[in-house]
């Protein structure tokens, strides 16, 4: 919208240049992407998702690079997880302390941009008002979908915004719009370096990606643009290569992948699999499903989904044979490149065993899909679109009248899911939160500052205390368990007189109390959230 010169004071004619860069579907963009913006900041400010100690080592870890005592590359204990979010984070730690909000900001800032950026891409391969519809829906989030926008839990946020730049890269690259194009190329490098440094998850689309700069730029590549490429990919890679050649035997992220990866027994069979990643992982990744799993009439997408990739594609390799030149080629090429990304990210996830085994826990997998939303759906936008105009016949008034129902049901089936989890899902968190909390506050005041507990309990009680208490991970049987950061335990070793934070009447609590014997009573300080607090008359450390 356009203010009349004539009518404008002065500040109403630099408002007026602001809102004239704004044609009506951009708008309407930006007020989607505002809501959702604005629905993940409260939960953010509510610590909602739950926190759990997974996010709470990359909460200590941005505590300790902003106090100078650690950099590190890769995650304590996972030397493949980059830590790029906790080094956003640090900033803020180092100036208002930690907590879960500040810890979450920067996420949520990653989330804000990668709305911004995929808005810009879908208007240059697709249209203005299926961008505005693009960002509605990527703006509807249930507890799965948030959960990997909002929560320090690495990689997936930061490196959907780094492909997506990528991808504008590469289209301003063949329409020569990028004015400093080796710079840029550079840029694509060091995009790509800091990508996989983050998380691997991300390879497919990095590599088809790759295959769209080399088509955008052919013979460019062999002067000084490869060499910029190369060079900002060994820049941005360079943490990762420096600590796996530092890192012990056996202690390489390759190494710790392959381990992590390895299937132990049988694989489950394919159809189990498929079904796994499908009918359950898809919906899941695309928020039409809550938490704790999708209902018959919700996993319709998962079935969908492969048969939109395939007319996709073939919808895509059409408008290339049609184009007249590279600049009007570019569009089909990205749309084949979000497709193809899309398809070897899922064939990825459905040949490993966790699709079968624990398709609810490891649809996060999946998250990186959202990065080709705009190209999985267009051919549903093109057909109803055409049926709208009336430019077209009876059957493709049909097959617009269907591909416009699947729309609405898509848009209408996320944002149900979404009311459900803002208005009654997060309940649960919130109280789990609270007593988290408490449990933290309760070990202060009874004067513990070095304790056992187990592995969701650790991490996060520490971050919670800001390190006032430290934590060693016990097993159920209080053996020593996965303690990510060695410095906690090996204070505890020198504690005289540990305490204990074990959940009640777990297989913890309950060995505890059967070494301790009529003492156990005696020793328990509190009882909090589920949670009790034992500070034992001598130091009981059972492994030794």
């Amino acid at each position: 919208m356009v203010v009349p010169r004539a009518a404008t004071t002065g500040f109403a004619r630099q408002r007026g240049r602001w809102w004239s860069r704004l044609d009506r579907p951009a708008f309407v963009a930006l007020l989607f992407g505002v809501a959702g913006v604005g629905y993940r900041l409260v939960l953010v400010l509510d610590t909602v998702p739950v926190s759990n100690s997974d996010e709470a080592t990359f909460g200590l870890a941005a505590l300790h690079i902003a106090q100078g005592r650690e950099h590190p590359v890769f995650l304590y204990g996972q030397r493949y997880m980059g830590m790029l979010q906790s080094y956003l984070a640090a900033p803020l730690i180092a100036v208002t302390g930690p907590s879960w909000p500040v810890l979450r900001l920067p996420v949520l800032a990653l989330y804000a941009l990668f709305l911004w950026l995929i808005h810009r891409l879908t208007r240059r391969i697709g249209s203005p008002w299926f961008a505005t519809a693009i960002v509605g829906l990527l703006a509807l989030g249930s507890e799965r979908v948030v959960r990997d926008q909002v929560t320090t839990v690495g990689g997936r946020p930061e490196v959907k915004v780094a492909v997506l730049v990528m991808l504008l890269i590469v289209v301003g690259l063949a329409r020569g719009t990028v004015r400093r194009r080796r710079l840029a190329v550079g840029a694509f490098g060091l995009l790509a370096g800091v990508a996989l440094w983050s998380d691997w998850l991300i390879v497919p689309y990095l590599a088809v990606a790759g295959l769209a700069l080399i088509w955008a730029l052919r013979r460019e590549l062999l002067g000084w643009a490869g060499l910029l490429l190369l060079a900002g990919f060994a820049v941005g890679v360079g943490p990762m290569i420096w600590d796996n050649l530092v890192a012990p035997l056996g202690q390489d992220s390759l190494s710790v992948l392959r381990t992590i990866s390895g299937e132990t027994g049988p694989a489950p069979p394919w159809p189990q699999r498929l079904g796994g990643g499908l009918l359950e992982g898809v919906p899941l990744a695309a928020g039409l499903c809550p938490i704790d799993g999708c209902a018959g009439w919700q996993e319709w997408f998962g079935l969908l989904y492969p048969a939109l990739l395939v007319v996709a594609a073939v919808l895509a390799v059409l408008g290339y044979r049609r184009a007249a030149d590279r600049s009007d080629r570019v569009a089909p090429v990205v749309h084949l490149a979000l497709l193809a990304g899309a398809a070897l990210t899922l064939l990825a996830y459905v040949r490993s065993s966790l699709a079968a085994a624990d398709p609810l826990g490891n649809a996060r997998y999946l998250a990186v899909l959202q990065l080709s939303l705009p190209a999985v759906l267009w051919p549903l936008w093109v057909v109803a679109v055409a049926a709208w105009r009336g430019t077209v016949g009876a059957a493709g008034r049909l097959a617009g009248a269907v591909a416009a129902a699947a729309l609405v049901a898509l848009a209408a089936t996320s944002l149900v899911v979404t009311v459900l989890f803002a208005t009654s899902g997060a309940a649960p968190g919130r109280t789990e939160e609270r007593q988290a909390r408490e449990l933290a506050a309760a070990v202060r005041t009874a004067g513990l500052r070095e304790v056992y507990g187990e592995y969701w309990t650790c991490n996060r009680l520490i971050f919670n205390t800001a390190e006032a208490v430290v934590c060693g991970v016990l097993d159920g049987s209080l053996h020593p368990g996965q303690n990510r950061y060695p410095a906690y335990w090996w204070r505890l070793a020198r504690a005289q007189r540990p305490g204990y934070v074990l959940a009640a009447d777990g297989p913890a609590d309950r060995r505890l109390r059967e070494l301790l014997g009529g003492r156990a009573d005696t020793a328990l300080l509190a009882e909090v959230g589920g949670f009790r607090v034992y500070h034992p008359p001598e130091p009981l450390r059972p492994w030794r």
